[in-house]
């Protein structure tokens, strides 16, 4: 069986399937931005290989795809989602990969993709979705862009709550390490996470949309 290769297209179509979102939500956008670039760097910190470090890439790229089909007084509700609400949000996983889908029946690269967005919300204790797996039943791409997504999130300013520290954030990491997070995953993101390049939105943004002009 010959070695799995990334496609050289790869960028563009991203780039292509983050349109829609780029309009609707450009603060989603500009967060996944980021989760791709903090997950490629995360799985070289692991130790993955380089075609497993850029599907973290990718897979950061598109983990909230489907956030552009959550309607925005959800996404922008300023107290917390009743429970009707928050399996609307839920769907977003199920969206994302309806995106990403028919890219992964004919390339796989991209199903390698797919595998690791459907499992991003999943938790190491069994207490996450869509299929409550429990650690290393979830896949370490997913279990990356977990770490590095909550620590995006709670580390940037919301509608309902500002912003955490850096350090703050490090200790909620911490605090859920082995619950939520995989311990290995957050020890290796806390002691590498200084250290990691930090683009603007511009050259992220550049860097995705080269390969699409």
């Amino acid at each position: 069986m010959s070695e799995k290769q990334v496609p050289p297209w790869a960028n563009a179509a991203a780039a292509s399937l983050l349109q829609y979102l780029r309009v609707k939500e450009p603060g989603t956008f500009e967060h996944s931005l980021r989760i791709g670039e903090m997950s490629k760097q995360l799985a070289i910190k692991i130790g993955l290989g380089e075609y497993q470090q850029r599907v973290a890439e990718i897979a950061g790229f598109l983990h909230d795809l489907g956030e552009a089909t959550i309607d925005q007084d959800i996404l922008s509700k300023p107290t917390k989602l009743n429970a009707i609400e928050y399996e609307i949000m839920k769907s977003h996983v199920a969206a994302s990969e309806d995106g990403i889908r028919p890219l992964a029946l004919v390339e796989p690269f991209f199903k390698d993709v797919l595998d690791a967005v459907h499992s991003h919300h999943e938790h190491v204790n069994g207490n996450g979705y869509p299929n409550r797996l429990k650690g290393e039943e979830i896949p370490i791409i997913s279990r990356i862009i977990c770490v590095v997504d909550a620590f995006d999130s709670m580390t940037t300013n919301r509608v309902y709550r500002a912003a955490l520290t850096v350090g703050q954030a490090y200790a909620e990491l911490e605090k859920g390490a082995g619950q939520q997070f995989d311990r290995h995953v957050v020890l290796n993101f806390t002691m590498a996470h200084s250290g990691f390049a930090k683009s603007s939105t511009i050259d992220l943004e550049n860097y995705l949309y080269k390969s699409a002009a």
